[in-house]
């Protein structure tokens, strides 16, 4: 499976129900770095399948969640387990420390 998109709607909905740590990308389409992060997010989500589930949200279409989670730059990585927000990271990063940055967290 690859990344999913999200929605205001359906962000707290996937939170709570998901059995699997979540990492949410807050992006946007004219934003650089998320086009950067963008494909190696689908990359990890390919390759950690079984360990983590990674979802989009453009924060252009959905506004009320970004503001939720106070959202000031994007890309902005939240990674959720059990339904809880514990750690983020804003900014695009390598694979490899992306992928080092999520094991931390499983």
């Amino acid at each position: 499976m690859s990344t999913q998109i999200i929605t205001d709607s359906s962000f707290d909905e996937e939170i709570k129900n998901s059995k699997l740590p979540i990492l949410v990308d807050f992006w946007a389409e004219w934003c650089g770095p998320c086009k950067i992060i963008g494909p190696i997010l689908e990359e990890i989500a390919l390759e950690q399948e079984s360990k983590i589930k990674i979802l989009k949200l453009n924060i252009d279409d959905n506004p009320d969640t970004p503001q939720k989670f106070g959202v000031r730059g994007i890309p902005t990585l939240m990674i959720f387990k059990e339904g809880k927000l514990i750690d983020s990271k804003i900014g695009s990063l390598p694979k490899t420390a992306l992928e080092a940055w999520i094991q931390s967290n499983l």
